[in-house]
């Protein structure tokens, strides 16, 4: 089997997630949970970027990190491209109403691509080392420790007023309102924005082990009647 052949799904895999994420990202999610506004703080496209964390530890279990590195870094190109060009397309289609600036545009790219590239070399990190412990263990651990670190650079670069010098602030993302919308502490708004896209991400990535466990079985019982 050649080299090509051997990642090719992985990178189909992980340019599906990435591309459907950031067009997803652009639409709100619709209702309520106890008094809280989803609208306020998820996007449809916090349910499919934690799949890539799944396609890297994928891509690690079956040909290891230097395999699963390639795959990261097709990922983050395409997270970078993504992020310039969908906006604009979208709203030149009228599938959204607002239209972001283009340097709006840059410090979003540069934040999407500089969150996903650490954090995705994290969890290959991480998964490498607890790879021979309990199954289990290394996709949930560097799952997590990646997840955490994408929506800490992510929303802070994108949204902070600490890094004005990558573009200009959103307004809104920095006007106070209570945490989450319901709480009566006051935050940032994109503070609330980054606890409910982690929150979604820890869960997605415990679901995840399940479909994580029945491909590597697969391969295991692939391997052992061949």
């Amino acid at each position: 089997m050649s080299f090509l052949s051997r990642y090719l799904p992985f990178v189909a895999a992980m340019t599906l997630v990435v591309v459907a994420s950031n067009v997803l990202v652009q639409f709100p999610m619709q209702g309520s949970i106890a008094g809280l506004s989803l609208a306020d703080i998820l996007t449809w496209g916090a349910f499919t970027y934690p799949f890539s964390f799944l396609v890297t530890d994928l891509a690690n279990r079956r040909y290891g990190p230097a395999i699963a590195r390639k795959v990261v870094f097709v990922g983050f190109m395409t997270a970078v491209v993504c992020s310039i060009v969908i906006p604009p397309l979208l709203f030149r289609y009228h599938l959204i109403e607002f239209e972001t600036a283009a340097d709006r545009l840059v410090r979003i790219a540069a934040a999407s691509g500089t969150a996903f590239l650490t954090a995705q070399l994290l969890d290959v990190t991480v998964f490498n080392r607890l790879r021979r412990q309990s199954w289990w263990r290394a996709p949930i651990f560097g799952t997590l420790t990646g997840s955490v670190f994408d929506t800490m650079v992510f929303f802070t670069i994108a949204f902070s007023g600490g890094f004005a010098f990558a573009g200009p602030n959103d307004a809104f993302a920095l006007e106070s309102a209570p945490l989450l919308g319901i709480f009566p502490i006051e935050s940032m708004r994109w503070f609330s924005w980054a606890l409910g896209d982690l929150s979604l991400k820890l869960l997605i990535a415990i679901f995840a082990l399940i479909p994580y466990r029945l491909i590597v079985a697969r391969w295991t019982r692939s391997t052992v009647t061949a």
